[in-house]
């Protein structure tokens, strides 16, 4: 994880916002604290066994300056669940938009449950991958629906060099203790705005 304050996290938070912008896209800044901007950018290596995503958290401090905090994650379903569907219709593959209002904190499911980002307030847009290739192609049919997309952590207390089954379509962070830190501030942003997160999630294309 980076943080970033002072200059630095203003000029990139103006890149972000202007990102945002050109795709018509809201971005929460009422000059208050812990106002959250959740912004996911997809690295375009098609490595699907990597954490080379990037998740940025943009927002005024307590002293209404700006911070950025910079995360490592997947967006991208892992090789294992690519190879072997556990949906017959294929594997969910997060469509780049903006969800507005479509997570909150709640229980992820599954062997390890913890508390996370959940999809539980709307649905969300998803390709789905048939060829079982363990590569994510993302030319195929889409769908929209409740699919359970949440973004959560990987069952290993520390960072995980390889995302294997870690997702199948969910957003999941390479270190357990960054997103540990990280539901800290959407614990913040929630005693303050209520437990409602808008996701948004771009190509690197959109930050040129």
């Amino acid at each position: 994880m980076a943080i970033i304050r002072g200059m630095h996290a203003r000029v990139l938070a103006e890149k972000l916002e202007l990102a945002l912008d050109r795709q018509r896209y809201a971005f929460f800044d009422n000059n208050k604290p812990y106002n959250l901007n959740l912004i996911a950018v997809r690295n375009r290596s098609g490595r699907s066994d990597e954490f080379d995503d990037v998740l940025f958290v943009v927002f005024r401090d307590e002293d209404k300056d700006w911070e950025v905090r910079s995360y490592q994650i997947t967006t991208e379903p892992g090789p294992r669940i690519l190879r072997k569907p556990i949906n017959k219709k294929g594997t969910a593959i997060l469509v780049p938009g903006q969800y507005r209002s479509v997570y909150k904190i709640d229980t992820h499911g599954g062997k390890f449950r913890h508390l996370a980002l959940c999809q539980r307030n709307g649905r969300v847009w998803v390709y789905r991958d048939t060829d079982k290739d363990g590569k994510p192609n993302e030319k195929l049919v889409m769908e929209e629906g409740m699919f359970g997309i949440n973004i959560h952590r990987h069952a290993r207390p520390d960072e995980k060099e390889y995302v294997l089954g870690s997702s199948a379509g969910c957003q999941v962070f390479k270190s357990s203790r960054e997103f540990a830190q990280f539901m800290e501030v959407c614990n913040r942003s929630a005693d303050i705005y209520g437990n409602s997160f808008t996701y948004t999630l771009l190509e690197e294309r959109d930050l040129v």
